[in-house]
Order: C-alpha cells, then structure tokens, then sequence
C-alpha cells in the first residue's frame, strides 16, 4: 500500500486532504460553537486562502518527506477557483496534499500534531487582528 500512496498524483492526495481536514477542523469547532455559527467558523480554516496561510508555517515544521509533499502539492496544476489567487490555491493544495498523505500512510498522531501547530496558529493570528 505504501507504494500506492507514493504513486498517487497531488491532485488525488489533495482530495482526501482536503475532506481530512475539513473533519479536524469540524471536530473542533463542533465542541465549541453553536450550529448556527459553524460554518462561518470553519471558513478561515477551510477555504484556500485560509489553508494558503498555513503553508509557509507547515514548511518550518515540516520534514524532508512532509516538505516534499507538500512542493508536490503546490506545484499540481489545477484552475483556482475565483475566491483566490492562483499562488493561495497552490499552497493550499500542497497542504491538503500533506494531509492526504499522512492520513493514507496512518501517520495519525504526526497528522494531529500538526493540526494542532496549525490550527493554534491560526487561532493566535485571529486573536492579533481583533485587538
């Protein structure tokens, strides 16, 4: 199976990624805020450009294998949708793509560790614009 998550294209690993995520970050806000408020909640970390933010933050973090997916991600060529730019959808999908792949090879407690780094992150960067 290894084999088979290496040969997957980015585009594929980005597409298990991106519904991983979306589940972590609904996970957390579901314990948190009323059902009223949970998509605007989840939007900051769901959208593309949300997601683009964490890319140079999970570069830092990240391991050769982890950077190298997550190049692979950024480098797949697919049309930006109009809620970003072409440069925050690439970044997105290579984060999505890390996710993809750390879900497929069961790395689940490196997947959480570094939702937790990203999401905290975001958390703080929210915080700063509202003082």
């Amino acid at each position: 199976m290894n084999k088979e998550i290496e040969a997957l294209s980015p585009g594929a690993l980005a597409y298990i990624g991106d519904a991983v995520f979306e589940v972590m970050v609904r996970e957390r806000i579901v314990k948190t805020y009323s059902i009223h408020q949970l998509h605007k909640k989840a939007m900051p970390y769901v959208s593309a450009k949300g997601q683009s933010q964490m890319y140079n933050k999970l570069l830092e973090i990240a391991t050769e294998e982890e950077a190298a997916i997550l190049k692979r991600g950024r480098n797949f060529n697919a049309k930006a949708p109009k809620s970003a730019t072409v440069l925050e959808y690439r970044h997105a999908t290579g984060v999505e793509a890390l996710f993809g792949y750390l879900y497929l090879k069961g790395k689940n407690d490196r997947l959480y560790h570094i939702f937790e780094i990203v999401y905290t992150d975001k958390e703080s960067d929210k915080e700063k614009e509202q003082i």
